[in-house]
């Protein structure tokens, strides 16, 4: 009898070697799984030099790339605006692909692009990494387990502090669609709706008081989930609080963390979790809760890993067809939905419904 051939790792190309490319390209070459196959990018010698650096070649488009004839998979990690046009490249050759969030740059666009993947049941899914965090998936299984009863509410913070440099390096940062809702919030949105499902309508108030930019700084959102419950969020990067999932989650070690903190905090009508720090207060006796009955409490246990990671190593399941992306085309389309109704609902002040 033949001993079995191991099975040989996925060759892998990466759209747009800038920082998160950067990081794509380093998970792609640790994993044992899969190789690094190639870069794309423009003609711009720090490219080319990149792509020296890791001994692949580098292609000016995906086409030139796909023509090799022995891609199994692709990375999108270029500017958003590209997104679409090349996952449909990508589509149409019957290569699964990771796009980076946003899954387009607009609606129209992204729908387009949806619509493609649900009719050629193409293998896509969208980089909304955290979806990828055991701290959710922790989340998300008390959840679906009845700890918290019922879910009423999630309280959620992006808050934090980005640098003056941050906005002279990137001066659109400071115009309209360069502000925390469409650059920050499209993460928060897929965390909110991993743990409550769908959300229905939003409302928003935007301020710019404290830098003074035609953009928003800070951001409170209310929230009207499907299932009845309700949700309220502070967005603000001017806070100087460590209120954020970067801060608190401990995932990115880029990041200072304050294992103190939480950024969720989710309340059922038996119990709440808070998240990151998995701080679970429940009623033992769930026949007869009451405010004077004293909590029973829990730290559930977790095993912290890069979210990035898990990511990869779940896009090589759906290259393989072992695994449905977690992430669909769908769920990123939905995710930037979110996200432009509540811009939409504080530029006009009213409640948006999806």
């Amino acid at each position: 009898m033949e001993a079995s051939k191991p099975m040989r790792g996925l060759r892998i190309a990466v759209v747009g070697p800038g920082l998160i490319g950067k990081q794509h390209v380093t998970l792609i070459r640790e994993n044992p799984g899969c190789e690094l196959a190639g870069i794309v990018a423009p003609d711009h010698e720090p490219d080319r030099e990149f792509a020296r650096a890791q001994n692949v070649p580098i292609y000016r488009t995906i086409d030139e790339c796909l023509s090799r004839g022995d891609i199994d998979g692709v990375v999108i990690s270029s500017p958003n605006r590209f997104h679409a046009h090349q996952a449909r490249i990508c589509i149409e050759a019957n290569i699964p692909v990771l796009i980076e969030k946003p899954i387009a740059a607009s609606m129209a666009d992204g729908k387009v692009l949806a619509e493609l993947a649900l009719e050629r049941n193409a293998k896509v899914l969208v980089g909304h990494h955290r979806a990828h965090s055991p701290l959710l998936a922790t989340a998300r299984s008390a959840i679906k387990e009845g700890r918290l009863g019922r879910v009423v509410s999630i309280m959620g913070s992006a808050q934090f502090y980005k640098p003056v440099h941050y906005f002279e390096e990137g001066p659109w940062r400071k115009e309209i669609g360069g502000g925390p809702i469409l650059i920050n919030l499209i993460h928060e949105i897929g965390n909110l709706r991993s743990l409550c499902g769908e959300i229905s309508a939003v409302q928003a108030m935007a301020s710019s008081a404290v830098r003074g930019f035609p953009v928003e700084d800070t951001v409170a959102i209310n929230l009207i989930f499907s299932n009845g419950a309700l949700g309220t969020f502070l967005l603000s990067d001017t806070a100087a609080t460590a209120r954020s999932w970067e801060q608190t989650s401990r995932e990115n070690a880029s990041y200072p963390t304050y294992a103190d903190e939480d950024c969720y905090w989710i309340a059922g009508t038996i119990g709440s979790l808070a998240v990151p720090t998995m701080r679970l207060k429940y009623y033992s006796d769930a026949v007869a809760p009451s405010w004077w009955t004293p909590f029973s409490e829990e730290v559930l246990p977790v095993l912290r890993r890069d979210p990035l990671c898990c990511q990869l190593e779940h896009f090589l399941q759906v290259i393989r067809g072992k695994s449905e992306p977690l992430v669909s085309a769908m769920d990123g389309l939905r995710n930037l939905q979110v996200s432009e109704a509540i811009c939409e609902s504080a530029q006009k002040s009213k409640i948006v419904y999806l």
